[in-house]
């Protein structure tokens, strides 16, 4: 963060000082939430949650470094008190990107969003120093927390901005407002909290909403819901897809033996060959957005070219894949579900076991619990059951409760009725089947909503033998 005095600090958030001896002292360090992360120089903001309340840490965090605690009680340690940290970080957040003026780039969309997120970064840091969100910290807490990372010589700030209800991404923007807007897909995830796909775009589009005359608003020209938030903006509109009409598309797309999209990329400037390092056709979308985004920032098409065909995965358990020694290939997308991201990664599997499967390899596909889905979840449980008998997936191992039982019977009803799927309890027990089972030559998707907890079993797996290669890296 830029440094700012005590007295900045309470003066932005509307503040008291308590217990501080000199309010002109600075905060030169991060701002953070857990006291095990302080560094000298930074601000500890405490929140009380369920089990924890970072209040009684506020003495370890002085200890530790801190300059002083953002708080809404006196805490017998320097600290400036409010009613509401959320929203004193908030106020704080904005406050420095204002006296910054760096390009804020935001972007949302109901899939692909840290993948996206991980991408544009990963291009945007070629021409200048970027700031953005380690994983995914969407939402009122997350995003003033990547914001305050910025510093004097912060060229692009590079926020993801999640939603559960209408009027979400509103506020969000209204506390780091963007240069370029970014929306790639209206799906079903949180459908249980919208009601509806079109109530989802209707909290998506707050994004291209709050953009300036002078801003961009960059578009998915293939989803239909996403397409007509065009009309929601005054910034100038710029598509992405496989449409003929995107400004930024793909054309020849196709995927490698190993399960790796290639295609090429056509901008307003020119074209060149891109071949991702990540798995799934489902990226192609994504690195669509991303070189869209880097176009608008000035980037050649071949520099966007080269940049996307090197760049990894910056954040776990997402497409994560790990050959072991003994030839099993282990996919961890572990850290969340929903309809779209499943049947996404269910095709990646088959792409990536094509190769495997001419040697006697064989597909298993570790799935769980989609959450939030609200009426829909019976349906869309049972139709990525179905879909993973209509991709000729080998293995189906739903792990879990009631809802897990509905990806089974979905493949049983497509007419998987012998040993090609089955539903087991718990992560332990799908860890001992695979155990029993798994030979050389098999790709493992390990995909479950992140409350499920499924990244254990993949964790289990490459823990059973020497450390493997990881890919994509």
């Amino acid at each position: 963060m830029i440094a700012l005095s005590l007295a900045e600090i309470a003066e932005i958030v509307g503040g008291q000082s308590y217990d501080i001896p000199d309010t002109a002292a600075s905060v030169t360090g991060p701002v953070v939430t857990d006291s095990r992360a302080v560094q000298p120089g930074a601000l500890f903001a405490a929140f009380a949650g369920e089990h924890v309340d970072g209040h009684d840490y506020a003495e370890r965090a002085v200890a530790a470094g801190a300059v002083a605690v953002l708080a809404t009680r006196p805490v017998g340690v320097p600290a400036i008190v409010v009613p509401d940290v959320t929203a004193a970080l908030g106020a704080l957040a904005r406050r420095v990107v204002e006296r910054l003026g760096t390009t804020t780039v935001a972007l949302t969309g109901s899939a692909g969003k840290t993948s996206t997120k991980d991408l544009i970064a990963q291009l945007l840091e070629r021409k200048g120093p970027t700031v953005y969100p380690a994983g995914n910290l969407n939402n009122e807490i997350g995003l003033p927390l990547t914001a305050l990372r910025a510093a004097e010589d912060t060229e692009h700030l590079v926020l993801e901005m999640g939603a559960r209800y209408i009027g979400d991404i509103r506020y969000l923007t209204g506390l780091v407002p963007p240069k370029i807007g970014l929306v790639l897909n209206v799906g079903t995830a949180h459908i249980g909290e919208f009601g509806g796909r079109e109530q989802i775009a209707e909290a998506k589009g707050e994004i291209v909403e709050a953009l300036p005359e002078d801003g961009v608003a960059v578009l998915n020209a293939d989803d239909p819901l996403v397409r007509a938030m065009a009309s929601r903006t005054k910034a100038r509109v710029v598509l992405f897809g496989e449409a003929d009409d995107a400004d930024v598309r793909a054309e020849n797309v196709r995927l490698t033996e190993s399960g790796q999209p290639a295609f090429r990329l056509h901008t307003p400037t020119g074209c060149s060959d891109v071949t991702l390092r990540l798995y799934g056709e489902h990226h192609v979308s994504n690195a669509l957005a991303a070189a869209a985004v880097a176009h608008e920032l000035g980037m050649s098409v071949d520099e966007i070219a080269l940049a996307l065909s090197e760049a990894g995965t910056l954040s776990r358990w997402r497409m994560e894949v790990t050959e072991r020694p003994d030839g099993v290939t282990v996919v961890n997308d572990a850290y969340n579900a929903n309809p779209e991201s499943m049947r996404a990664a269910l095709r990646a599997l088959v792409a990536m076991g094509k190769a495997s499967q001419a040697k006697g390899g064989r597909t298993w596909a570790v799935l769980g619990l989609m959450a939030e889905l609200g009426d829909e979840a019976l349906a869309e449980h049972d139709a990525v059951g179905r879909l993973a008998v209509r991709l000729n997936v080998s293995k189906l191992v739903a792990v879990g409760g009631r809802e897990a039982s509905w990806l089974q019977l979905g493949a049983y009803n497509e007419g998987s009725w012998g040993e090609e799927s089955v539903h087991v309890s718990d992560a332990q027990a799908a860890v001992d089947l695979l155990r029993s089972e798994l030979r050389p030559g098999d790709v493992v998707l390990v995909k479950a909503s992140r409350s499920v907890g499924l990244e254990r079993v993949a964790q289990a797996l490459l823990e059973d033998t020497a450390e493997g290669e990881v890919a994509g890296r």
